[in-house]
């Protein structure tokens, strides 16, 4: 069956009510600017395949492989991710609020602009992921759990994490803030939990921290001028104060 016949297929058994396609071989496909809600694409092959703008609200893609693929603005809200791999997936702008990455495979994963609101990260693979705020739009993980997540050598600058849960978390050499010719940009960690987080060689100058969560973290070699840590608790447990 030639690619395009598959795709075709696809689109016709789903139009049909079809939601069923676990494990179907979709690598180097297009599924572009479609409605798929709900579709069930577990262990599936999509590599490499061009999967911008397409809406798979509440889709099942646990264990799925995104590797190499283009996901721009795509909305995987609600959706599960859970095992998925996404190495080198190009996600800029997609919408990922409330959807469940536990475990997911994110290495070198581009997530600039998208929006990670009350997403489920905890113990995913995020060494080297691009989390960096677009210059139309900021990265959101407010409310997003990354407990015991892996964000060694992450970038971070300009994310907005407010309320985000880190605990337990790998940040070391995690980048969380940068120089552009415009702007210094920094993210905002207001009021999340870092408890026992690994932030050892990260750099943190100029980082929102106020009300954070910092007890039991590593914080070897960590520059923190400018950071403001009002109402912060260390990692001696005591409160800062100016």
């Amino acid at each position: 069956m030639s690619h395009h016949v598959c795709v075709e297929k696809l689109l016709q058994q789903y139009a049909a009510g079809d939601r069923h396609f676990q494990g179907i071989k979709l690598r180097e496909m297009d599924l572009i600017n479609l409605n798929l809600t709900q579709i069930d694409l577990s262990q599936a092959d999509l590599r490499q395949s061009r999967l911008g703008k397409t809406n798979f609200n509440h889709g099942n893609f646990s264990g799925t492989d995104f590797s190499e693929a283009i996901l721009w603005g795509t909305n995987l809200s609600n959706a599960n991710l859970k095992d998925a791999i996404l190495r080198e997936a190009e996600l800029s702008g997609a919408i990922l609020s409330d959807a469940d990455l536990t475990n997911t495979f994110l290495v070198r994963a581009v997530l600039s602009g998208a929006n990670l609101c009350n997403a489920k990260l905890d113990g995913a693979m995020l060494i080297e992921t691009d989390f960096r705020s677009g210059s139309d739009q900021p990265t959101t993980l407010s409310k997003a759990s990354l407990k015991g997540a892996n964000l060694c050598y992450a970038n971070l600058s300009g994310a907005l994490l407010y309320q985000a849960d880190l605990q337990g978390a790998q940040l070391c050499r995690a980048i969380l803030q940068q120089r552009s010719l415009q702007s210094l940009a920094v993210s905002d960690l207001t009021e999340a939990n870092l408890e026992g987080a690994n932030l050892s060689y990260s750099n943190l100058n100029g980082v929102i921290l106020c009300r954070a969560n910092l007890r039991g973290a590593d914080l070897t070699g960590v520059c923190l001028e400018g950071a403001n840590l009002e109402g912060a608790i260390l990692p001696d447990g005591s409160i800062y104060e100016e």
